[in-house]
């Protein structure tokens, strides 16, 4: 499932982020790639000892984890600390499926990668996100403050930057549901279960429903 979570980041929010990555200290971002990933990866990422990340770690994770659509889409059981990326002239990241297992003292295995856009789509030319769906090649350049999730194990590029500077935070997330398909299943039983409860708790129908999406979940569940 490819899903579009619009507002994780408001006006105010961007100008703190903004303000705090300005000036910082970027380095290679084939420091954090796996062995495949460093032959295709051409960016810059915001240095992991900068004295502010874990303030800026904390508004921009805080503020993804609090969105709804990100909660319900993804059913996080474990979160990454994001990357911030940067992308200037000439630079891009070519085809490639993100590593199946991440971290370094507490590892994890990525089920749902999260782009989360830091720059407006006018800020730059060409940086458009590619993935691979089994409808085809989707195309995605949101407006900063927007994210996208989607499966990570979708092969995916970053098109080249050919003017102006694009800045992202990418995350990844382990799920309590392993399995994508039943992972989108349960988001679209579960959106169906929110707007019953909300007409009519007390009907059979959404007594049924709400019943069918919790012991699906409990079934599917890895804790």
């Amino acid at each position: 499932m490819l899903m579009r979570i619009p507002g994780v980041l408001g006006k105010r929010d961007l100008e703190q982020v903004r303000s705090m990555i300005s000036g910082a200290r970027f380095v290679d971002g084939k420091l954090s790639a796996g062995m495949a990933a460093q032959r295709v990866k051409h960016n810059t990422e915001l240095a992991a000892d900068e004295s502010r990340i874990e303030t800026l770690n904390a508004l921009v994770m805080g503020a993804l984890v609090r969105h709804p659509l990100y909660q319900h889409a993804t059913l996080p059981q474990r979160i990454a600390t994001p990357f911030y990326a940067r992308y200037t002239n000439g630079q891009s990241y070519g085809d490639h499926v993100d590593d199946p297992v991440m971290g370094a003292e507490h590892r994890y295995r990525s089920d749902v990668s999260i782009t989360l856009f830091l720059s407006e789509p006018e800020d730059y030319v060409g940086g458009e996100l590619m993935i691979e769906t089994s409808f085809g090649t989707q195309v995605v350049k949101y407006p900063a403050g927007d994210a996208v999730l989607y499966p990570s194990s979708s092969r995916h590029r970053v098109a080249e930057v050919t003017g102006g500077e694009r800045l992202v935070a990418v995350t990844w997330a382990q799920s309590l549901v392993r399995d994508a398909a039943r992972r989108e299943l349960l988001f679209e039983l579960g959106q169906a279960r929110d707007r019953l409860l909300a007409r009519a708790p007390d009907a059979a129908e959404s007594k049924q429903v709400d019943k069918s999406y919790v012991n699906l979940l409990r079934m599917w569940a890895e804790v």
